[in-house]
């Protein structure tokens, strides 16, 4: 039999578009490892801040990069982000004070490029653990991250439910704010990725879109 071919997927959308939720059950359907890079950039945002770092000190934020190793803890199936050696807790990425900086530690260009090399070596810590592939989540994912993606999908949804949405899950930034944010990397984004309006979808529904080219791609000719 030809041997199952190793598949990354790249999946991009704004703020509570319904990225982690679809990634993680893909992970769980086709025995993928799962890396959610948006808790890497807030592991990495509240690792800055207990450095005493702020978005503004751009000499403290390249020494602090500097400073900082980035090794993977494989939980699961998830891709869990070490910094210096340790993990940081989900409450502490997930509070108030992270939500308030990531999106502009996250601007930063050099921030961007200490986390680059370590997510594309997420395919190779899959391959390791011997998953099937890699379903990577979160922003730049398949224009910067994996251009080359056996698939590249973006979701969105309208801007309320995501709102709504964004408040269910105890995060009160501003989906509006991060469009914003997000407006200047939109185009490259989408250009080539498969579109998917999940505004009306249940989670159910918009994970069998996603998933239907997979399992045609592992069903082979």
């Amino acid at each position: 039999m030809p041997r199952s071919p190793f598949l990354i997927v790249a999946i991009d959308g704004g703020a509570a578009s319904g990225k982690s939720s679809s990634s993680r059950t893909l992970s769980e359907r086709f025995h993928f490892l799962h890396a959610d890079t948006g808790s890497y950039y807030r592991a990495l945002t509240a690792e800055l801040l207990r450095r005493g770092v702020t978005p503004t000190d751009l000499a403290g934020v390249k020494a602090a990069l500097a400073a900082v190793t980035f090794t993977t803890r494989v939980t699961g199936r998830s891709a869990e982000i070490e910094l210096s050696g340790h993990t940081i807790p989900d409450a502490e990425i997930r509070s108030a004070v992270v939500t308030a900086h990531v999106a502009s530690f996250a601007a930063i260009p050099e921030v961007r490029t200490a986390l680059l090399d370590y997510q594309r070596s997420q395919a190779d810590t899959a391959r390791q653990h011997g998953f099937r592939g890699l379903v990577m989540e979160g922003r730049d994912i398949g224009s910067k991250i994996f251009p080359d993606a056996d698939f590249r999908f973006f979701l969105f949804a309208d801007p309320v439910e995501r709102a709504r949405r964004r408040e269910q899950q105890g995060l009160h930034d501003q989906v509006a704010r991060r469009d914003t944010l997000d407006s200047q990397r939109l185009q490259e984004s989408l250009q080539g990725a498969v579109l998917v309006d999940g505004t009306h979808l249940t989670l159910a529904e918009v994970v069998d879109k996603l998933a239907a080219p997979i399992a045609e791609k592992f069903a082979g000719p």
